[in-house]
């Protein structure tokens, strides 16, 4: 069998692979990226935020996407049938970028994996995980090609960021329960022909059809826009149609804001459907690996939050990686797991207050304080690492403390 030997193997080239490969690159470290699926391919999450704009500027991404042209997306739009609130990332309390992309995954992804390619990494797409086999930090992962071909790659260290693949979870028994009830999710890209002309057009929103359920508008720079609905696993069982584009013809004529601009309108591909999409993982890092991303644990779509949390443990990831390659000792408790597990509590408190109603409440209040507003936009913007927030410190119940002084 043929073998070859690397420093660091990737596993997975979405955002948080991307990043953690140019981090390593840029410093020199031998890597290679294996990645199953070939780019450019269909994958939500097309809605980003500010958070992220940290770590594409570190690996050197943002010049090549800014070069796309993609929209530009410089808050977020929430409506309740006449009731509308909007967050200006411009407006948040913590310090960092003020705006970030909405865009089509397709195309973003491989404009990364190309400026990777361009620079010299290293990666095999196509490409898909058998076995990985850990003698104390190395490893010897078993791959193999579209054409059947079998070969080894030996890695001092691995990191796991196969997103929804869940490459290390799904061979070492990680995966555990999420601590969310099951819900649904139904999506699909249209060309968005009757788009109103000037910052309407452009607007990401999320509309509020019951507490529970809302529903996604993102306007990409392409004319088409991505339309979602997330809701309880059983409200979907119940709305289910004929076929899956009846199902969401019904769901769009349940908006009364987009009704009108979306109604008839073709689908560029049937709609998608993802059911109790949850996950979490029972450890982040072991002897000589770590696992990133969706890889490692997804909450909830509502507040934009994976692609964040794929880059900054991507990012994180790759340069604790690189020291340990040094022979530092790193703490990897403390260094990796208890910050991103930081990060996932506080959005989890946001989605759980969210849900609850209270963050609702809380969005639609006209007379919420807007020093209050500042920090609330701030964990929006991804902000979740920031402690001299309160809104992030005390997250487990300062929304709940603001909404139930208000009227």
């Amino acid at each position: 069998m043929i073998s070859e030997q690397v420093d660091v193997l990737v596993i997975g080239a979405g955002p948080s692979g991307a990043v953690a490969a140019s981090i390593l690159h840029k410093q020199g470290v031998k890597l290679k990226v294996i990645e199953r699926e070939h780019f450019p391919r269909f994958v939500i999450g097309e809605s980003l935020i500010p958070r992220c704009m940290d770590h594409f500027d570190e690996a050197g991404f943002v010049e090549a996407v800014e070069a796309k042209g993609f929209e530009r997306k410089y808050g977020a739009r929430f409506l309740r049938g006449d009731e509308v609130c909007w967050f200006d990332f411009s407006q948040k309390f913590s310090a960092g970028w003020d705006w970030t992309w909405q865009l089509p995954r397709a195309e973003f992804d491989k404009t990364l994996t190309d400026v990777l390619q361009e620079r010299g990494v290293d990666i095999a797409f196509g490409t898909t995980v058998e076995n990985v086999v850990f003698h104390g930090t190395d490893s010897v992962t078993t791959v193999r090609d579209e054409n059947g071909g079998q070969r080894e790659i030996h890695a001092r260290f691995l990191i796991d960021c196969s997103g929804y693949g869940r490459v290390l979870p799904r061979l070492f028994d990680l995966d555990e329960p999420s601590k969310f009830p099951p819900m649904a999710a139904t999506f699909v890209h249209v060309e968005d022909t009757r788009r109103p002309a000037g910052e309407e057009g452009t607007l990401i929103t999320f509309d509020v059809l019951e507490q529970k359920v809302w529903f996604w508008v993102i306007p990409f720079s392409n004319g088409r826009s991505s339309l979602g609905l997330v809701c309880p696993k059983e409200h979907l069982e119940a709305i289910q149609k004929e076929n899956p584009a009846e199902t969401f013809r019904y769901i769009i004529n349940q908006s009364d804001y987009y009704q009108q601009r979306f109604d008839g309108i073709d689908f560029l591909f049937e709609p998608k459907q993802i059911i109790a999409y949850t996950k979490a993982s029972k450890k982040l890092y072991g002897d000589g690996f770590a696992i990133t991303g969706n890889s490692a644990e997804f909450l909830d779509p509502v507040f934009s939050s994976g692609v964040c949390f794929a880059t900054e443990s991507g990012s994180r990831a790759a340069k604790l990686a690189i020291r340990q390659l040094q022979g530092e000792a790193v703490d990897w408790q403390q260094e990796y797991e208890d910050h991103m597990l930081w990060g996932v509590s506080v959005f989890r408190s946001y989605i759980r207050d969210w849900y609850s109603g209270d963050l609702q409440k809380f969005f639609f209040h006209k007379e919420v304080n807007e020093e209050v507003r500042r920090k609330v936009c701030s964990v929006l913007a991804g902000y979740v690492w920031d402690k001299e927030n309160p809104f992030v410190k005390k997250h487990d119940r300062a929304v709940r403390a603001v909404t139930h002084m208000l009227p």
